[in-house]
């Protein structure tokens, strides 16, 4: 892809003898779903599908921006003195939002860049490609400009920016995925505390499968606030007699033993069982990979599927199907994997079984909601990165 996104840079702006190339993986999350602003732990890893920029410095204070999936958009110049947001920018908000923050806090961009995005990461699925996208442009200024940026930096203002300048309020877990992400490991990342840990993800003779619905998530914005505030409401029933600041403080041991304290409030209870499981599941599901038990991995995704499914409602006809279709098929553990609503599902598939899996879903699916769906292995992948050629 460097050659790729190199070529397009030259198609755009013309040659330039000194063009530099940056790669921001996507992330999946193997298991822990909505655990991220309760306070848990997470399972993310790195896919080899991601974003590309190539960029090149200029000598005036111009920044030329131009996107191969936003092509409609053109290429979007502005100055260094233009970077408030613009709805009109759409995907370009991302990276002015990037220089914005780091101009603010008195980092030394003192001249614009031409720069090109390209890239193979499926948008609004649930793969991260905005967080992508906001890691790899800081990144890319980090190395352009000398920022001595640490990683955890490079993860803080990635989120401040999807917070504050793009007003969506997303955890911690897919910017710091995408930043300290290792090639065939997992992380085990506690969302508050950031204390995380590399987990080997030796799938010898299985495959991590992605199956893309194409069920748009349009109930994601609004779900998504009301999840948040049911579990809120069901700390706060909780939190007189355990004295937690999140759901997942509390053990499951400790939770199940005082169920009666939701007598009146079902809804509550069904929401913080499935916090407080999920959480636990995850740390069973990073001990199942460090002893390679795969298949009790696989039974603890179908597990958090279910739980999904029944106490926190964030499944749907078509996540579901694709569930049931999969373990049908030769997978060994299915679940949706995102917010929610629409988006992907991701399965343990056998190596020999994947082609029965992909015709068998493929059919299934179709003849239930009219739509083929995408299935694609997915790989591991590092970190966001420069691309260097070894002979460089």
């Amino acid at each position: 892809m460097k050659k790729q996104v190199q070529a397009l840079f030259r198609e755009i702006y013309g040659d330039h003898p000194h063009i530099r190339t940056f790669f921001a993986p996507g992330r999946i999350n193997l298991i822990g779903e909505h655990i991220d602003y309760n306070g848990g732990y997470v399972l993310p890893a790195a896919i080899s599908l991601g974003n590309y920029v190539a960029v090149a410095h200029r000598k005036d204070s111009t920044i030329r921006m131009y996107s191969q999936q936003f092509p409609d958009s053109g290429v979007i110049q502005l100055s260094l003195d233009q970077l408030d947001y613009r709805s009109k920018h759409s995907w370009a908000n991302y990276v002015k939002g990037i220089i914005q923050e780091l101009l603010i806090r008195k980092y030394p961009i003192n001249h614009g860049f031409d720069m090109v995005i390209t890239g193979n990461l499926p948008r609004g699925v649930g793969l991260s490609s905005s967080a992508s996208i906001e890691v790899l442009v800081a990144t890319m200024l980090d190395h352009l400009f000398h920022l001595n940026l640490s990683k955890e930096t490079i993860v803080e203002i990635a989120q401040y920016v999807e917070n504050h300048y793009i007003h969506v309020q997303c955890g911690i877990m897919d910017q710091f995925a995408i930043t300290f992400a290792q090639k065939n490991h997992a992380m085990l990342l506690h969302s508050t505390t950031q204390k995380h840990a590399m987990i080997p993800l030796n799938l010898s003779g299985y495959n991590l499968v992605v199956v893309n619905s194409k069920k748009e998530r349009s109930l994601i914005d609004s779900q998504y606030n009301t999840r948040k505030n049911e579990c809120e409401k069901a700390l706060m029933i909780l939190k007189p007699h355990f004295h937690v600041k999140y759901l997942c403080d509390i053990d499951y041991e400790s939770f199940i033993s005082r169920l009666d304290l939701f007598k009146t409030n079902e809804l509550y209870l069904r929401r913080a069982r499935h916090v407080i499981t999920e959480n636990l599941r995850t740390r069973l599901a990073a001990d199942a990979l460090m002893q390679h038990d795969l298949h009790r991995f696989g039974e603890l995704m179908l597990e958090s599927h279910y739980s999904l499914k029944s106490d926190y409602e964030v499944t749907s006809a078509e996540l579901d199907a694709l569930v049931e279709l999969g373990m049908n098929s030769g997978s060994i553990g299915s679940r949706m994997m995102g917010a929610g609503f629409g988006g992907v599902t991701l399965h343990l598939v056998k190596d020999n079984d994947f082609a029965r899996f992909t015709q068998s879903v493929s059919h299934g699916y179709h003849h239930r909601f009219d739509i083929e769906p995408d299935i694609f292995i997915i790989d591991t992948s590092d970190g966001a990165h420069e691309l260097i050629d070894v002979r460089e």
